[in-house]
């Protein structure tokens, strides 16, 4: 496989950075995963190491080195990780509910397998466009399916980080919502991003970020910049991205972790 790959994360204007993400690999298959840990909840941050490590060690279980069933590898990280989260709530008696959005891909045989829960995204960018992107669960999202609203207002919306999922949370809340399966081209972008990533920009500002300049020099500028925007009330802005193709560099190995180290 040829990719160039990058993960970023700032802290903002938070007192703790609950955003956590990593990728692995494999010389046939590629894991990238990212995770929000909701704020407003007990141990978010908890939640979210919990979804990173249940991503990263199925990954190193199941990627030898191919994945059998990659669409249902993703769905059963995902859904494995949620019922580890309920668990430690039951065992450890915390006294409230851990929650964190989830977003993952899984890149074999040229093809992306992806699915989300909660309002980080996944963009898939090719040819200075917007080829595919996640759909957030939120009622923001859901006024501006139902035309309530328009774009722009949506984006700036001020209850457009109330999410209607997640993981952990409450016991019933978690759903997977799985994307469509497409063929990479050489040359693509895929972005994963935390809503403190893509939420001071339009999708075309994302798609000149990326227009530019290398992949990481590019997601640098864009997590400068979305502190830069949001100075003073700046979520936790959290990144990875990957450009595949010729031109990029070749990865065989045994599967290898890269866990972003956020303190």
């Amino acid at each position: 496989m040829k990719f160039s790959i990058h993960q970023a994360s700032r802290i903002g204007n938070r007192r703790y950075n609950q955003d956590r993400v990593a990728y692995a690999y494999s010389s046939e298959a590629l894991l990238l995963v990212l995770a929000d840990g909701m704020g407003g909840h007990l141990h978010g941050e908890v939640a979210a190491d919990l979804i990173i490590g249940t991503f990263v060690e199925s990954f190193g279980r199941d990627a030898q080195p191919r994945i059998a069933d990659p669409n249902e590898f993703v769905a059963g990280a995902m859904r494995h990780a949620n019922e580890r989260i309920l668990r430690l709530v039951r065992d450890e008696a915390l006294g409230g509910f851990p929650g964190s959005t989830c977003v993952a891909a899984l890149i074999q045989d040229g093809e992306i397998y992806w699915g989300h829960a909660g309002d980080s995204r996944l963009y898939l960018l090719r040819d200075g466009a917007v080829l595919a992107k996640s759909r957030d669960h939120s009622m923001v999202q859901q006024w501006f399916d139902w035309g309530m609203i328009t774009a722009e207002e949506a984006r700036v919306h001020p209850q457009r980080n109330q999410i209607t999922n997640c993981l952990g949370g409450v016991e019933d809340m978690f759903y997977m919502e799985p994307g469509q399966p497409i063929t990479l081209r050489s040359g693509d972008v895929l972005l994963l991003g935390s809503d403190g990533l893509w939420g001071p920009f339009t999708d075309q500002e994302l798609i000149a970020a990326f227009a530019a300049k290398p992949v990481a020099a590019a997601l640098d500028g864009l997590v400068a910049h979305a502190l830069e925007r949001e100075d003073g009330h700046s979520d936790n802005v959290t990144g990875i991205v990957v450009c595949w193709g010729e031109g990029e560099v070749a990865h065989t190995a045994e599967p290898v972790c890269h866990i972003l180290d956020i303190s």
